[in-house]
């Protein structure tokens, strides 16, 4: 996928807007634009520009930016571009059929990683439309791709067979309206078949990779508000001055398969999903960042498996949000993950109960987590984060945190549980050292005790050891009005005090 949001976002450079000039647009007012859009989001813009009649010809086009702190440098050369002026108040982009990319990039060792690649396409056409202070960019493609032609780690060239995304059929829109110094970005695309395969081999330790997959349909759909006078390479400031964006990617029928082989070891499988999304955000109030498979499949075999594993999930999900900046007020922070509907081959079950003893419903486990916490620096800025590291400091505090939704149902049992905390900065000696809690959480167990007689019989767990587990159930716990079933509330009172349904522990 993120060779795909990179294609995507290449593709969205070739779109720029254009936001000065009469209501009719013309070719200059576009080139002018786009050069003050590139060079506000850190790019250095080079090229000539002619004009003749009603086409402007800009000649070695070239984009640079260099990467913060000593990282290296990205390059795109477009070659020559046409902007044709069509007597309505449109105007038509014409680009090159390939155009290179270069990255000359340093890890944190310090060792040079160096990438070119080439986009490619086939059929593109796009228009701008609209007003000077409100564009609007309309395209498509037969095909459009991106290709690794080179790539050298460290002093040694990666022997790469393929390296390719290609996205087909492809139709989008691109929008943009100045306001008051700040510029308000929407876009939309589609395209399918999406295919993509890669094949490299290790020049150190030898081993060879190949991953090859498709996707019936993928659409990206997006918005953001860019602000002038903010060089968008400084992300910490571009956030404090306002920067925002927010993405989200679509797909269908997803399949990938990959084989992965190294001296005589050799592991080979497929992945496909129904459907997925995946979001990103970004802006003063944090990082937003979520995906979600739906009809997962898995199957991997390989030398060291005893016989090819098989998996599906109903849904495989995540999400994350955190703050990224410097506040003195508290700040919102959430994770979930979600792995529903697991269900197993029978070849695994019978490995460890071949009498089918164990219930084989699907399984679900699902933690939702959220609260509020204060960052002391600004995590996007490489100068305060490397004093952090020189000050061997934290880098911030949680001032609440809850737990929403703790859901574990598998092998006829199923936990469940919710509760809330907050945490006192000034008392670090009540639990040695960690900010006091306060608050309680609530648990609820269901099938426990025939999931440990199960465990029992199948020999996983001996009578003395279930015996002590039983024991400690009954300090923690109480039986509640069903079945087989345990309820339990442990709760940290203002004084310090840890208490279990009531009776107290410490």
């Amino acid at each position: 996928m993120s060779y795909i949001r990179m294609l995507t976002a290449s593709t969205s450079v070739l779109c720029l807007t254009a936001t000065a000039g009469f209501a009719d647009l013309t070719a200059l007012q576009v080139w002018e634009d786009w050069q003050s859009y590139l060079q506000s989001n850190g790019y250095a813009v080079q090229g000539e520009a002619a004009q003749g009649g009603d086409t402007l010809t800009i000649r070695d086009l070239a984009m640079r930016m260099d990467v913060p702190e000593d990282g290296g440098r990205i390059e795109l050369r477009m070659g020559q571009v046409q902007l044709v002026e069509q007597g309505d108040g449109s105007v038509v982009v014409i680009l090159p059929a390939t155009m290179p990319v270069a990255m000359d990039l340093r890890d944190e060792a310090g060792e040079q990683v160096a990438l070119t690649t080439q986009i490619a396409q086939q059929g593109l056409e796009m228009r701008v439309t609209g007003d000077p202070d409100a564009m609007q960019y309309v395209y498509s493609a037969q095909e459009v791709a991106m290709m690794v032609t080179d790539l050298v780690a460290g002093e040694a060239a990666v022997e790469i067979g393929a390296a390719e995304v290609r996205m087909t059929d492809l139709a989008g829109r691109y929008e943009s309206e100045g306001v008051a110094g700040t510029r308000a970005i929407t876009h939309g695309m589609t395209a399918g078949p999406v295919s993509y395969q890669f094949e490299f081999t290790d020049p150190k330790e030898g081993g060879h990779a190949e991953i090859k997959g498709t996707m019936a349909r993928v659409s990206l759909t997006g918005d953001g508000e860019h602000v002038g006078g903010v060089n968008a390479s400084d992300m910490a400031a571009a956030l404090r001055a306002g920067l925002r964006i927010d993405s989200e990617i679509e797909y269908e029928d997803g399949t990938t398969s990959y084989k992965v082989t190294n001296q005589s070891d050799m592991i080979e499988g497929t992945q496909s999903s129904e459907a997925g999304t995946l979001r990103f955000g970004m802006g003063p109030d944090g990082l937003r960042y979520a995906g979600e498979g739906r009809g997962v499949r898995l199957a991997m075999s390989g030398n060291d498996l005893p016989f090819p594993v098989t998996a599906e999930m109903a849904r495989l999900g995540f999400a994350l949000v955190m703050p990224v900046a410097k506040s003195d007020a508290a700040q919102y922070f959430a994770l979930a993950l979600d792995f529903g509907g697991f269900t197993m081959s029978d070849m695994i079950w019978a490995m460890f109960d071949p009498g089918a003893q164990l219930p084989r419903d699907p399984a679900t486990i699902r933690v939702d987590l959220s609260g509020k916490g204060r960052l002391f620096y600004d995590l996007l800025d490489p100068k305060q984060m490397s004093a952090l590291e020189d000050a061997d400091e934290v880098p911030g505090e949680i001032e609440s945190l809850a737990l929403n939704d703790l859901t574990i149902d598998l092998a006829g049992a199923k936990l469940t549980g919710a509760g809330a905390f907050t945490f006192d900065q000034t008392d670090l000696t009540s639990f040695d050292g960690v900010p006091a809690p306060e608050g309680a959480i609530d648990l609820r167990l269901v099938g426990g005790n025939g999931l440990l007689d199960k465990l029992i019989d199948l020999g996983f767990v001996a009578e003395d050891q279930a015996m002590v587990v039983r024991m400690m159930a009954g300090m923690f716990a109480r039986a509640d009005t069903g079945e087989d079933e345990l309820t339990s509330r442990i709760e940290v009172t203002e004084e310090g005090q840890v208490l279990a349904n009531g009776q107290r522990l410490k």
